[in-house]
Formats: structure tokens, sequence, C-alpha cells
């Protein structure tokens, strides 16, 4: 503990000088309004801070206390289904306090510590744990049950603990003994600095999807638990959309939001949509699985820069108690802005576009957070990083785009061209990838079908013979292409509006399961395949075109509801029998 004192202000950047022990990373308190700062450079007697508020109005010679702590958040039931800001102040008692406009130098507890929780005990006496151990358990929501873990790294005994009843987060549930015979009390808080990632036993290698609902993603480029994944686009592409619909629809246990520097009206809509949906799953409503961190563009830029490292560590704090949590992170490209203005206020040496030269370690560290691991008490968990990313006019050569495709094993690109067509979710099928798909074949030859995979090659394969149709039609024309090249074009046309394109606003298109996806995959590849039958026999494409069937399988996904496959039956027999009945006509004829 201790004062230096303020020595020069620029910005959220402040310079306090003095005999103070201080130490890197350490909150401090400045000035006279004691607003919340970061240490994030010693030079002698000199601390270069960055502040979380609003600096205007400090004067020189105010005093900044130490506080000799990192930034840390508070763990313990009480944080699903709430909303924070970057520095986990809950915003709906904040406003409660302060209005719509919060006061700077406002102290408030993290989670309501006047709430009682019904709270069971796991643990017995005599009991031996180390960390990660279950010590209890409190029911946070209806759809999460917060276990309580024994934090520390030693080896303890348990000697006491409380019977099962109504506990606030500060009330001793258990007292545990190490060898040296000293008494530690256990409550349900844990204290855990941000910017440290939090240990595991085992990394372990994911086999399992992350299933979204969203076809182009579920079935072409598809997403492992406990993977990365980067939603690059330029302004309108529809990325705060999609990831809407991730965070709605995916079957992770929870969903940790990161509205990092966006605009206040989007966060505004996520803010009043996710407490009116419903878990598909449990049926209840979908932000009792959920936190919010709602950093906005018009709040401080240092808490913008803290806000994705507030989001990850709680993403791992329920990680370890064995969920699998998925990190929507809007977006990353905000954060490095943050990083970029700060750099520039301590006059550090740009790099390409005036990034700091640190942004690619800094994205490593984050993305690298992501991962299945088995935990310390021997749960698996894991934590799904999806990071929008907003490049300026589309440009993804650009510096945070091309450093983060370093870290990420899944790109959803997003193209304005496909927006502007209404082509939505704008997903480009010819630049991204994921480098899961190989790795995740087994499992859905093992729960959707043995030849899903199959499917998925042909349509992609069909996707790239258009592309490179569709420039040879650019010099030729159109009219000049074979039948056979024709109905590539005519079968993709239907695979692009039929499959790819995906209604988030319909009732039916907005989510559909793997077996539906499947089941459209394999109605389009064989009325492909059958079509190309019959122009191999001499039958023109403009009378199988008269058929409507290609028009048909493109309103496929409207008429046909997702508990009524079985009627993809039918459309199949349908198909084949009226394909047959024009080769024999055709035949007869001839």
């Amino acid at each position: 503990m201790g004062y230096k004192y303020i020595t020069k202000v620029n910005g959220p950047v402040i310079v306090a000088s003095g005999t103070a022990d201080f130490s890197m990373h350490d909150i401090v308190l400045v000035g006279n309004l004691k607003l919340l700062g970061e240490v994030i450079n010693l030079n002698g007697q000199d601390a270069i801070i960055q502040v979380y508020e609003d600096t205007s109005g400090l004067k020189i010679g105010e005093e900044v206390e130490g506080t000799d702590a990192p930034l840390s958040l508070t763990l313990a039931p009480g944080i699903i289904g709430n909303v924070f800001d970057g520095i986990q102040r809950p915003l709906p008692v904040l406003r409660k306090l302060e209005g719509d406009f919060i006061s700077r130098g406002l102290s408030i507890e993290s989670i309501n510590t006047e709430k009682k929780w019904t709270y069971t005990p796991i643990a017995k006496i005599g009991d031996k744990i180390t960390k990660g151990c279950f010590i209890g358990e409190v029911k946070e929501t209806e759809s999460i049950i917060n276990k309580i873990m024994y934090s520390n790294d030693k080896e303890v005994e348990v000697v006491e603990v409380v019977k099962e009843g109504e506990y606030t987060v500060n009330d001793t549930i258990a007292k545990v003994k190490d060898k040296e015979g000293n008494i530690e009390n256990i409550t349900m808080v844990q204290k855990w600095p941000v910017r440290l990632q939090r240990g595991y036993k085992e990394r372990i290698v994911s086999s399992e999807p992350l299933i979204t609902g969203q076809r182009i993603i579920d079935s072409i480029f598809p997403i492992a638990k406990g993977g990365t994944a980067a939603i690059p686009g330029g302004f309108g592409t529809g990325k705060t959309v999609l990831q809407h619909q991730l965070a709605k629809w995916s079957d992770a246990d929870i969903i940790v939001y990161i509205g990092c520097g966006e605009r206040g009206n989007e966060m505004t809509e996520v803010l009043e949509d996710f407490p009116k949906l419903l878990d598909p799953r449990t049926n209840r409503p979908l932000m009792e699985r959920t936190v919010l961190i709602a950093n906005t563009s018009n709040m401080p830029v240092a808490a913008r820069e803290a806000s994705i490292y507030t989001g990850i560590t709680i993403a791992e704090y329920y990680r370890d108690m064995g969920y699998n949590v998925a990190v929507m992170a809007d977006s990353t490209s905000r954060w490095a802005e943050a990083l970029r203005e700060i750099s520039a206020r301590l006059e550090e040496m740009p790099a390409e576009e005036g990034f700091p030269s640190y942004l690619p370690s800094r994205l490593s560290e984050f993305y690298g957070r992501a991962g299945m691991v088995k935990n310390y008490n021997n749960t698996t968990g894991s934590i799904t990083i999806i990071g929008a990313v907003s490049p300026q006019g589309g440009d993804f050569s650009e510096p945070v785009t091309q450093n983060t495709k370093r870290f990420i094993h899944v790109f959803w690109a997003l193209d304005r061209d496909l927006a502007y067509q209404r082509h939505y979710p704008a997903v480009n099928w010819m630049i991204s990838y994921s480098e899961y798909a190989q790795r995740l074949e087994d499992w859905y030859i093992d729960n959707v079908s043995v030849d899903f995979y199959d499917y998925r090659k042909r349509i992609v394969e069909l996707l790239g013979e258009e592309n490179s149709l569709i420039e040879i039609s650019k010099v030729v024309g159109k009219d000049v292409l074979q039948d056979n090249k024709k109905l590539v074009l005519r079968a993709c046309q239907s695979i692009r509006s039929g499959f790819l394109m995906q209604n988030s606003m319909d009732e039916i298109d907005t989510y559909i399961p793997l077996e539906k996806q499947y089941r459209m995959m394999q109605t389009i590849i064989m009325l492909y395949d059958n079509s190309s039958k019959l122009i191999d026999k001499g039958i023109p494409l403009s009378e199988i075109n008269e058929l409507g069937y290609f028009d048909e399988y493109s309103k496929l996904k409207f008429s046909i509801k997702n508990d009524e496959i079985y009627k993809f039956d039918e459309i199949d027999e349908k198909y084949k029998n009226g394909l047959k009945r024009l080769e024999d006509e055709y035949r007869y004829h001839i």
C-alpha cells in the first residue's frame, strides 16, 4: 500500500510518480474520485497507469493509491444471467443506483452478497481434497448447477462442513486443515486475476462438433467443441447476427457474450432479445445459461481492453466445473483498436497500421485459452472461442484479420457481395475453411450417417466446379456451355438458395437439426445425379428444368418442419419417379 502522485494525464493513460512500491498489473485508485486503474508499465519511480474510467477533471498532484492486487474477478454463484461491464461491474445494479449514466469512481460488489442460495454439501468431514475438488453445489439457475470448488494448490483435510441450507456467498460453508494444522475457512467465492489463465490437468484433442443449427457451419465448415473460429466481415455483412444465432442455438452449456466496443444499439438488441428467448433444450429462458459483458464504443477504452479477459476468465471458471462454454467476442477488432490507442499514448513504436508490435502475442494468448481439457476434478470441460473481426472496408489483408488467422482453425469469411444479394449468412464458401472437418468425420459417421461426409464432399466439389464455370462463362458466355455443365450451375443455384442460405427470422429455418441437414444434402445430390444420367442419355436440361424440382428444392427448408424429416422420403420418391417418367417419355418419342 502507499501513494504516488499524478504527474501527467494523457487520455486514459496517466503517469504517477513517488516512492510508493507499485507492481505490474496492480489495481490502483486514481485521484480524488478513486478512479479504477491498472499499472501497465514501471520506469524507476514512475508508474504508467491505464484508467478504466473517464479521466476528465484529473489534476496534477492528486494521489494514486495502490491496492497490492491485480485486476481480479469475483467468481461465485450469481454470475449466470447477469450483465456486466468490462471490469465486472453489474450494469443492472448500477442503473438502479445511478440511472442511465454511471458516476465515476463508483465501487460496487460484482456479485450480490446478500442473496441466499440453497447450498448442498458434497465433501464430508475427513475427506482429503486438492485444487478443483468439489465442496458443494448451488442451483444457480434452473439450467446450471454451480459446483463450489476448492481453489488452493495444497492438499487439505475437511474438518467441518455446514448442513444443507440457505447461505450467502460470503458465509463459511466448510473448514479445512493443512498438514501444518492451519485452519482455512471456505466460502463460495473465488478471486482470480483476469490476465492469468486458470490451470487444468490435461488438454484433450476434441472430436465432437459444436452443433449450431446453421447449415453452412455444421455441414460445410464445422467447429469442434473447444475450438477457435473467426468471423471476419465488413460493415453490414451480418457478423453480429451470425454471432447472435450461434449464441442462441449452439449446444454449449453456457454462453459468454462479450460486446467489446460495439455500437450501443447492437448491445441494446442483445440485452432486449436474450431475456425473451427460450433455450430449445430446456424450454427455459436463454439467460439462465448466458453471461453478457457489455462494453460499448462510448465506454472507456481501457475497460474495453480488459473486457476480453473478463469474459474468458468467467468461461474458464465454468469450464472447471465440467461445462462446455462458448465465448462470443464481438468484436476483436475493437479490442485491437483499444490496444492501439493505449500503445500510442504510451508512445510505443508502432507496427503495421499503427497497431502495437505485441498484437500477435495478445491474440495468441486470448485464443490459446480455448480448448477441451480434463480438469483437476477429473471432469471434462471446454471453451470454444468465436471472435468477430471487423476489417475496415472488408480488407482481409489488414493486421487483425491476418494475425487472427494464425491462431484460429475455422475461418467463416463474410462476403459483402453475398450480403448485398441478401444471401445470409453471407459466408463465402470459396475462401472459408475448417481445419476440424477431417477430425470430426468419425463423429458425424457415428451420430448422423455413414455417408454424411460423402454428401458434404460432393457439395463442396460442386460449388468449386461452379466457381470455375462462372469464370469460363464470363469469357465465352453461358449459352455455349454443354448441358452437363449447365446442370452444375443449376444444381449449385439450388444448393446456394436452398441449403447455404438460412433465414434467422423464420420460425422453422432459424435452427436446423443435423438429421434434416443430412437429408437436404442427400436430396439435392440425388436430384443432381439422376438428372445427370438423363443428360448423358440425351435428354435436354430444359426439359428437366420444366419439372420444377430444382425450384421446389429451394423451398423445402420452409415447407418441411424440423420434426417432419420423414417427408423427405416422399420428396425423394417424387423426384425419382418424375425423372423416370421423363426418361420413359423421351425414349417413347424417340
